[in-house]
């Protein structure tokens, strides 16, 4: 799904960071169906929000957990979103080392290929999660 799609070169004639390759990628790997306008909300979530704070990767797996899941608001009956963004996070750092640009970047970082490792594992974590949920397509 949408590892694959990564894996293949989705978003780099693009030029779009970690945040909007997730978000960018898991729309058309998932079927998400959101508008141009939509995406864009991915834009300043890349490089940890400029900040080297939340890894873009991270961010843009909660707002496509966010999407795919919440019917109106995240604070609905029933709704999870919370514990599935948790489980990405929690699953995330386990496997990186840390959640935060900051500490991920310097590892994992290429000048060649930027951050995909990064990207693809959370990739790889995300269609876990949205398999598993049945969610997506």
């Amino acid at each position: 799904m949408l590892l694959e799609l990564l894996q293949k070169g989705y978003g780099k004639a693009m030029n779009l960071n970690c945040a909007e390759k997730i978000l960018y990628g898991a729309n058309w790997a998932y079927n998400m169906q959101l508008p141009p306008q939509a995406l864009k909300i991915a834009a300043g979530f890349g490089g940890g929000m400029g900040a080297g704070a939340a890894c873009g990767v991270v961010t843009g797996a909660c707002m496509v957990l966010s999407t795919l899941y919440v019917k109106r608001n995240g604070k609905e009956e029933g709704c999870k979103v919370r514990e599935l963004c948790k489980e990405f996070v929690d699953t995330f750092k386990a496997e990186t080392g840390s959640y935060d640009c900051c500490e991920v970047k310097p590892k994992y970082f290429e000048p060649e290929i930027q951050c995909d490792k990064v990207v693809f594992k959370g990739a790889e974590i995300l269609d876990k999660i949205v398999a598993r949920e049945g969610l997506g397509k």
